[in-house]
């Protein structure tokens, strides 16, 4: 397992009961995961403190209840990646964490490759992958078919001191951007990816990762360089185990460019308990570069 250790503004205090307390910068959130099953040994006051509260209710959804007043959002950083963190409606902050180990991994592949380095970061979210590509010197191109998500992105960007970075910012379905790509002939050294588990396209075209990674993965090879990087899946799907990712990425990369591949689960450690949170999993084929 990948454990992410360096961070200075998040730490994941504790978990129990079905839900985690984190620090975010100066503020404590308190929010439900689907992994912790294990009891809370006691809720203490630093719980029951917590500046924010997110409760689920019968419905699926839920809503934040704050103690105080919080900022609309507020900046953490990792190294030299900056990220603004907003509590959202469906709990989420805008920032996963236990991605810093992916943010470093890739930082490095692009540092060590010492040659000009395009990346294709699909389902790009607020773009943590995009601005640890760009701060090593690749050009990038983030692709989200959520608008609010790919501004947000920008403005990481912009936090991070890399506003003139080269990076093109698309708002459109992934699908359909890599058809066309193909059909352009544009090619890329370095792709990442984030599918969701479920989805449907502008026109109600149906994704379910069961079903659509490998032929997905399959269209990406063709828009891969003659001479690619790396390629990286990240996963929450539950269900999917990393040896899937690895069998994955064998038959629709490695079995063209050889390479070598490195599959396995993400955790955060939690600082009262001594326990580990597993975090999803990954799948990085790289070359032999």
């Amino acid at each position: 397992m990948q454990i992410t250790k360096d961070w200075q503004d998040y730490e994941l205090l504790d978990m129990g009961g079905g839900e985690k307390l984190e620090r975010w910068g100066e503020f404590v959130l308190r929010r439900p995961d689907p992994q912790i099953i294990w009891p809370l040994e006691k809720e203490t006051a630093e719980w029951r403190n917590a500046d924010g509260h997110y409760f689920r209710n019968s419905s699926g959804g839920g809503q934040w209840q704050f103690r105080k007043t919080l900022p609309e959002k507020w900046t953490i950083g990792y190294g030299p990646l900056k990220f603004h963190i907003r509590p959202t409606n469906f709990k989420h902050t805008g920032l996963f964490p236990e991605q810093a180990v992916n943010w470093k991994w890739i930082m490095d592949r692009i540092a060590s490759a010492n040659r000009p380095i395009r990346v294709l970061n699909l389902f790009a979210y607020t773009g943590g992958a995009t601005v640890a590509a760009a701060a090593a010197g690749a050009e990038v191109c983030h692709v989200d078919a959520a608008k609010g998500m790919v501004q947000w992105a920008k403005e990481n960007a912009q936090l991070s001191g890399l506003g003139d970075a080269p990076v093109r910012y698309i708002t459109d379905d992934v699908f359909k951007f890599v058809q066309r790509e193909e059909r352009r002939g544009r090619k890329y050294d370095a792709i990442v990816m984030d599918p969701p588990s479920y989805g449907r396209g502008p026109n109600g075209e149906m994704w379910k990762l069961e079903d659509s990674l490998y032929p997905f993965l399959h269209s990406c090879r063709s828009i891969l360089s003659d001479n690619p990087l790396f390629v990286l899946i990240n996963s929450y799907t539950t269900g999917i185990s990393p040896t899937v990712l690895h069998n994955l990425l064998h038959m629709a990369i490695g079995g063209k460019y050889g390479g070598k591949l490195d599959c396995g689960e993400i955790g955060l450690p939690a600082t009262r308990s001594g326990l580990t949170l597993p975090c999803g999993i990954y799948g990085r084929w790289e070359s032999g570069e």
